[in-house]
């Protein structure tokens, strides 16, 4: 026979333990807070913006087919952005102590779709560098890109600015610690029915009905100890032993 738990039972397991599950959602984001303040070394964002045209002559019109193919050149540009010939100039640039692998993954570049327009965001442990190489890797693109492909109008639409790169993007204490809460109860909720689960110990009458299978018939309740009696009088009984002669009770 299967057995089977009620929702009260499920409440009743909860109550009991809750304790348990408050205990590690504290230790959880106590943890969490720790290592977000003082372990994590906050990261930084900024980005700059471009716009790349083929070439034009001075009677050339506006032509979508044209605009189309400067879409889907778009991939190629991000290839060129992120690639030594481009890094390995900004890293000279600034003197910077990393190679151009290193510099690339700091550098994102998004496009939107349809757009002729590319964004370049780098993340860096250093506000004030991070926008370095934003600029840098956005003026060295305008000017290297010409003798690698046949563009001559690369215009920079924003440069990044360091004022609004100030506040980290990650980590993110209050986030992570709201995350390590709810990892918090969940962890201790499924302990608290594991423990359940695992305990087998006799407690109440439910469980021997449950176990055995009979009813109770009788309950032995707990007696106290009577608490012994300290400085009571007890009545003199010594015996006088009666003279030679004498009657007892004269």
């Amino acid at each position: 026979m299967e057995e089977t738990i009620s929702l009260r039972d499920l409440v009743q397991i909860l109550r009991k333990r809750l304790w348990l599950i408050a205990l590690i959602a504290i230790i959880a984001a106590i943890i969490s807070s720790v290592i977000s303040f003082f372990v994590l070394t906050p990261v930084y964002q900024t980005s700059t913006q471009i716009l790349v045209n083929q070439a034009k002559s001075e009677q050339q019109l506006y032509n979508a087919g044209a605009v189309q193919t400067n879409v889907q050149l778009i991939s190629t540009y991000n290839d060129i952005i992120k690639s030594p010939a481009v890094l390995d100039k900004v890293i000279n640039q600034l003197d910077l102590d990393s190679s151009a692998q290193g510099l690339s993954g700091k550098i994102q570049v998004i496009s939107s779709e349809n757009s002729q327009v590319a964004q370049i965001t780098v993340q860096d442990t250093n506000a004030k560098r991070a926008t370095q190489i934003a600029n840098a890797t956005a003026s060295v693109f305008q000017k290297e890109v010409p003798k690698i492909m046949n563009i001559d109008n690369v215009s920079i639409l924003s440069k990044a600015d360091f004022t609004a790169s100030k506040s980290p993007i990650k980590p993110q204490p209050m986030l992570n610690i709201v995350i390590a809460l709810v990892v918090g109860l969940m962890i201790g909720v499924g302990l608290s029915f594991l423990l359940e689960y695992l305990d087998n110990t006799i407690k109440t009458e439910q469980d021997i009905e449950s176990i055995l299978k009979l009813p109770v018939m009788g309950v032995v309740t707990n007696i106290k100890d009577v608490p012994k009696a300290t400085n009571l009088q007890r009545p003199d009984v010594t015996a006088r032993v009666p003279k030679r002669g004498e009657t007892i009770g004269s």
